[in-house]
């Protein structure tokens, strides 16, 4: 689903393999439409950020393809077999799992399973805990629709394959080294640079759906973030001195999870568990756990088979942590 029509695409798809300048004249007999709408194509193109020079005597040629993180674009880029074959693109909505909700409230979500659903920006995006998530222009704010064949209690493991996805991406695209901070925030030194959300709908043993939201800060500059929150958070962008490419970083994303992801469904959990470990700055760390109904200390000694936290505390018993805020000391 993108939010331009198709015969707009055509128009792209025609000045991305010109190498010269292209009359409208050209385009409008190759795709058999008159010459204004040829025009009116462009001027949607540009709406949507790409930069077509246009001269009545020379016509039309792309000069930059757009920063947008347009379904167009990544689908380019994309090696996956279902995970965002089906895209919904937003240029500004308060949440993109809200979206997803609402989709999957209204029709058969197996149609929707794989679906991303991608928002240039959030008025109202939500992390753990319900608290807010500051998601300007520039990041990575999507939402995984999927209707997943895993035990229930096991569903924790989407998540688990949504840091791995993120965590090696960043690694693979820009040589960084991202690293999973339990739950389910992903850091770059002792900074977060992404975090990661699943909601679900399910009753007894049945899951209805799934919605994996995952908030990457990309392009983002550390001056949208007030000075606090500079100190504890970075993006890509900040990390590697200049602006990056959304979307073959975003199909990197997708090829991850869904490699992950389908192990799961194989149930290959103990892979899983492996490589999460791997990649967990939290374990081997002294930590400070907040649970709704008490805090305290110790050293993270392990991740269990269903996700939760084994802290070795500083009286020599073991406490299992299912949720909670973790603080590395």
């Amino acid at each position: 689903m993108n939010s331009l029509p198709d015969s707009a695409f055509k128009v792209l798809e025609i000045l991305e393999r010109s190498p010269g300048p292209i009359s409208g004249e050209t385009i409008s007999n190759e795709l058999g439409i008159s010459r204004s709408a040829v025009w009116k194509h462009i001027k949607e193109l540009q709406g949507m950020g790409y930069e077509i020079f246009s001269s009545q005597k020379e016509g039309y040629k792309l000069t930059r393809t757009s920063n947008k993180l347009l379904p167009y674009e990544v689908h380019k880029k994309l090696k996956t077999q279902f995970i965002g074959k089906k895209m919904r693109y937003l240029d500004s909505t308060p949440s993109t799992i809200w979206v997803g909700k609402q989709m999957s409230a209204e029709g058969d979500v197996s149609k929707i399973h794989g679906m991303v659903i991608i928002a240039e920006e959030q008025t109202g995006g939500v992390g753990r805990m319900g608290r807010a998530w500051v998601s300007p222009a520039g990041g990575i704010w999507i939402t995984i629709v999927l209707k997943p064949h895993v035990p229930v209690d096991h569903i924790f493991m989407i998540t688990m394959a949504g840091s791995i996805a993120v965590a090696r991406a960043i690694r693979k695209e820009f040589d960084l080294g991202a690293l999973i901070k339990w739950p389910n925030d992903i850091f770059i030194g002792n900074k977060k640079v992404a975090g990661l959300l699943l909601e679900l709908a399910a009753e007894a043993d049945t899951v209805h759906y799934c919605l994996l939201g995952i908030g990457i800060d990309v392009n983002v500059p550390l001056t949208q973030f007030t000075s606090t929150m500079q100190k504890d958070i970075t993006s890509i962008c900040a990390e590697v001195g200049h602006e990056v490419d959304r979307a073959s970083f975003l199909a990197r994303i997708l090829k991850e999870f869904e490699n992950h992801y389908l192990l799961i469904e194989g149930g290959e959990y103990e892979a899983i568990i492996r490589e999460w470990k791997s990649l967990s700055s939290t374990l081997e760390n002294r930590v400070q756990i907040r649970t709704l109904k008490n805090t305290f200390e110790g050293e993270a000694i392990d991740i269990d088979e269903f996700g939760a936290l084994i802290i070795r505390k500083d009286n020599g018993k073991l406490e299992r942590v299912i949720a909670g805020d973790c603080y590395h000391q």
